[in-house]
């Protein structure tokens, strides 16, 4: 007997051909009992079988309560206690899901035809009409996620705005190395659904096939994390034809979190493409983006979307100057869930993004990251602006602050470096940065870890430092009780 034929790890979805497989799968769950309104969570890894159920979810108009696959039971079972879910539509294991089983629906399976004929068309004209098309989670940076209610206007129309902007073209094959679970990925569905263009699905969580089906199925627009293109690099480093397997690929788009200049210059340097960064939240969609003939920053704001920087004060920045960014947009948050299950509604129109910025004399939107002051030696740091000045030194540096009682807070540099030592880089910061800006501790590592979301884990490089700061105290008093 033969080997069974091993099937592709990925695939190219293009709209009309994937929109029986949502009608059908629409009516099965018509016919299970879901109805317009209910709260549906909707996980699972990247599949042809999600992108189908996104569709038939939007088509039946209920609220989409979205979550990553990766969550504990028990992470799930507080989100679905404050949505007040009623069904789970699910490619992860029935047990993972603490809701009855017969409102686990499996979305990788066929499951029994349909009662009903199926609709002709996916319309997503109500669930746009929705004040709670989605739920999706923060992503908890600056403490516990938040559950983010967004209307179906709110998204659908951020997507329009961002396809258009960005020159998305029904030729383009769009290949997502992200999770469909979150924002960015999901947006990247509904702009692939609008425009008509292709999807790939591919694995995205291991790199080297996924880049080997973005230049099987001729993607032209990738998009993925910082660590993503870091990845490619040194997979390009060992195995130089991977560039010129790629070159269909007319746009690199990066988001997540902040870019730094060091992998941009490589990147561009290795592939002759700039990587277009962008800037976005759950709360408010798409803020700004760059394009290939605009590449400085974070771009600017998108049409209709308006941008300020202010101080803490909230009174507006001269240009050039850091601050604190404001959004203002038709893609922002009806407000967040309470533990009760209840609404806080978003006070607006101006959202406080709690993250650090400029806006150039050009009106190119600059972001650092997220807003977390911290007062050492008489003066007021931000380390994500700290980190973006000593990546001029030549690598990628992440800046992680504790407190102190005597300076107010001690600084341990992390510096993305296998080939000089920390002394090289203490004399670097030396010559580029004030006194009161230098580390305490300066630590090279291969590669930052990062969390399931593809962002550096600032966590894990916290433990790791409190750790070094103490071993190096426990040395310097060991020293002194010996002398």
């Amino acid at each position: 007997m033969s080997e069974p034929e091993e099937q592709q790890p990925w695939a190219v979805l293009w709209p009309h051909a994937v929109q029986k497989e949502a009608l059908d799968m629409a009516a099965r769950l018509a016919g299970q009992g879901v109805r317009a309104g209910d709260r549906v969570l909707l996980t699972g890894e990247n599949s042809a079988g999600f992108v189908s159920a996104l569709l038939a979810l939007c088509h039946l108009d209920v609220s989409i309560v979205l979550a990553d696959p990766q969550l504990t039971s028990s992470q799930l079972t507080r989100m679905i206690d404050i949505a007040g879910v009623r069904w789970a539509v699910a490619g992860v294991t029935a047990d993972r899901i603490p809701l009855p089983e017969p409102s686990v629906l499996d979305l990788d399976s066929a499951g029994p035809p349909p009662a009903e004929p199926p609709d002709e068309a996916i319309s997503l004209d109500r669930w746009e009409a929705r004040k709670d098309a989605v739920v999706m989670w923060s992503s908890g940076t600056t403490g516990e996620p938040k559950a983010v209610v967004k209307s179906g206007h709110a998204v659908l129309e951020n997507s329009r705005v961002t396809g258009t902007y960005m020159g998305y073209r029904p030729d383009d094959v769009l290949a997502p190395l992200l999770p469909f679970s979150h924002q960015y990925g999901m947006s990247l569905l509904l702009i692939w659904w609008l425009t008509g263009c292709g999807l790939l699905v591919a694995p995205y969580r291991r790199l080297e096939p996924a880049l080997a089906a973005v230049a099987g199925a001729g993607a032209t627009v990738v998009d993925g994390t910082p660590p993503t293109y870091h990845g490619m690099l040194t997979l390009a480093a060992r195995t130089p034809a991977l560039l010129e397997s790629l070159r269909e690929v007319r746009m690199w788009c990066v988001g997540g979190a902040p870019l730094n200049r060091p992998l941009a210059e490589r990147f561009h340097q290795a592939t002759g493409h700039p990587l277009l960064d962008g800037y976005g939240m759950t709360e408010t969609g798409n803020i700004a983006l760059t394009l290939p003939n605009l590449t400085e920053g974070c771009g600017n704001p998108l049409p209709g979307v308006d941008v300020r920087v202010v101080d803490e004060d909230g009174t507006p920045v001269p240009a050039g100057s850091p601050g604190e960014i404001e959004v203002r947009t038709a893609g922002r948050l009806e407000g967040y869930l309470r533990p009760d299950g209840g609404l806080t509604p978003f006070q607006g129109p101006w959202f406080k993004t709690r993250d650090l910025g400029r806006l150039d004399e050009e009106g190119v939107l600059h972001v650092f990251g997220r807003m977390n002051a911290v007062h050492r030696l008489g003066h007021t740091l931000y380390p994500e602006y700290l980190e973006r000045r000593a990546e001029e030194c030549g690598a990628p540096v992440k800046v992680i602050a504790l407190d102190d009682d005597r300076s107010g807070a001690v600084l341990v540099f992390f510096v993305q470096d296998t080939v000089h030592d920390e002394r090289v880089w203490r004399s670097r910061f030396r010559e580029s940065l004030a006194s009161y800006e230098r580390p305490n501790a300066v630590v090279t590592v291969a590669e930052f870890p990062v969390n399931r979301n593809g962002k550096v884990d600032t966590a894990a490089l916290r433990e790791q430092a409190a750790a070094i700061l103490k071993n190096r105290t426990r040395s310097r008093d060991d020293g002194s009780r010996a002398g």
